[in-house]
């Protein structure tokens, strides 16, 4: 390329910090990345945006999935990617959203603690438009033949005051794919998705050829927190993220408020690969009394409400019975009265529901990074330094002598005792000449001298004068016999 016209693509290029002010307005971060809330610093634009910035370095596989799915994708419960942004000095990718004010993560959340207050329920006909709209866009993607495979309430955005008040927009497109023509099953490029409470029973036992039915199935789960206010199948123990996609403890969840599945139920739970393990695990006497029905009354919600009938379609075991989007929208819910509406807060004056709060910014990642290796350095120097230490106080090792056998006379012993002796305080001489023959005599390391020579060559070692040194044996019984 060209260098003036790589210079000249280098001017005119708009970068995300000169066009947007965003700092300090971080609004939520994850695994994906950052996202912060923000204006156009030229004050002619004052709408909100979202900048959503990618974890890490370059486009990973999950950044450019994302990014070629939404430049495709136009529906009104969708989010929109308006613009891509390359920064090439720190090579991080910035994605440019419209904003939304709210999520579901955070409506149910305030829902819970004015339940505890006994302040006031999320109305029944806000539920209806929430839900209506979240298959209306699901329905929309899987028309296209993508799976969004991490629907969960903090993915499901809502429009605050403005134009598009109350409009449910779909986000979080990083683990969606297509699944017209894989050329692989989906279950070898992807053993474990969607997020663990909102994984689907058939995921659960290893399922290798998974459907749209996987987000019917988290839709009846956010549907069913949206009548309790609870996760329904809230599992205590963590979501460790393996390639194994078997776990008893979400699995036994499932069946403590579904109720065992029976063959006549899901047909062919005979051929998932985790079945050995599941007749293992469970047995159906332990959840004979265990049922959607009474799981819903605990929370007011009556087994012949026209949402429980729903609700019960959406959340069926066998995913070639569990009901689709399309079929879902067209369910009898959804034409009595109250219907659902565009604005999900159309029964609200003004949205009760508090705005999005800013997190404190943490340190950068480079800082972060410069910090551990400054320490890793100075542990290692530490280390060094205690090991030289320690080396320096010990005294090197006494050469084993060979002894004669046991049974051999006193005289012969101790004339071979004086014979090793000799030939020791040689080969010490010897070192130390060659020591002085190779080092200048005023710079003559100690450490190279055998124990016992130090003083020695402090004395004498300048005229290159040595003189044998009695030496004291390691052995003190055996250095009197010498002695004597």
């Amino acid at each position: 390329m060209d260098l003036d016209f790589k210079e000249q693509l280098e001017r005119e290029r708009q970068k995300v910090e000169d066009v947007f002010d965003f700092k300090n307005w971080k609004i939520g971060r994850g695994t994906y990345g950052h996202v912060y809330k923000a204006k156009k610093k030229d004050g002619l634009d004052t709408r909100e945006f979202a900048l959503k910035q990618i974890e890490g370095s370059g486009l990973s596989t999950s950044a450019c999935r994302e990014i070629a799915l939404l430049r495709e994708l136009k529906h009104p419960n969708v989010v929109t990617l308006i613009k891509v942004y390359l920064s090439h000095h720190d090579r991080k990718v910035w994605l440019l959203f419209e904003f939304a004010e709210h999520d579901l993560w955070h409506i149910i959340k305030h829902h819970r603690s004015s339940k505890q207050t006994k302040r006031f329920d999320c109305p029944r006909v806000m539920v209806k438009s929430l839900l209506y709209q979240i298959l209306a866009g699901i329905h929309y993607l899987h028309s296209n033949w993508i799976l969004h495979r991490d629907l969960k309430p903090a993915n499901i955005l809502v429009m605050g005051d403005g134009f598009e008040r109350g409009r449910v927009k779909i986000g979080d497109m990083g683990f969606s794919r297509l699944f017209n023509s894989p050329l692989r099953p989906l279950a070898d490029l992807d053993p474990v998705v969607v997020t663990f409470w909102y994984r689907s029973p058939e995921l659960l036992l290893g399922a290798r050829h998974y459907t749209k039915a996987i987000d019917t199935w988290a839709i009846g789960c956010i549907f069913s927190e949206l009548l309790t206010y609870e996760p329904i199948f809230h599992c205590k123990q963590e979501d460790i993220k393996t390639s194994n996609p078997y776990h008893q403890d979400q699995l036994d969840r499932i069946f403590n408020v579904m109720g065992y599945p029976s063959e006549k139920d899901w047909e062919d739970i005979k051929k998932m690969p985790e079945y050995n393990n599941f007749a293992k695990d469970f047995k159906k006497t332990n959840y004979q009394n265990c049922s959607l029905a009474k799981y819903m009354e605990k929370h007011k919600i009556r087994s012949d409400s026209k949402e429980f009938i729903l609700l019960t379609k959406l959340l069926t075991m066998d995913p070639l019975k569990r009901i689709t989007t399309q079929q879902s929208m067209d369910d009898i819910y959804f034409k009595e009265d109250p219907k659902p509406t565009e604005d999900a807060f159309e029964c609200f004056k003004e949205i009760p529901y508090p705005k999005r709060e800013c997190i404190p910014e943490e340190e950068s990642d480079h800082d972060k990074e410069a910090q551990k290796n400054q320490q890793q350095q100075a542990n290692q120097h530490m280390h060094q330094q205690q090991h030289h230490m320690t080396s320096s106080l010990q005294p090197p090792p006494d050469k084993r002598m060979r002894m004669n056998p046991p049974g051999a006379p006193p005289q012969q012993q101790n004339q071979q005792f004086q014979q090793n002796n000799n030939q020791r305080a040689f080969f010490n001489v010897n070192n130390v000449s060659k020591n002085l023959r190779t080092q200048s005599s005023g710079n003559l390391n100690q450490q190279n001298l055998p124990q016992g020579m130090i003083g020695q060559h402090h004395g004498q070692g300048q005229q290159g004068n040595h003189q044998q040194m009695p030496q004291q044996h390691p052995h003190p019984q055996m250095g009197q016999q010498m002695n004597r």
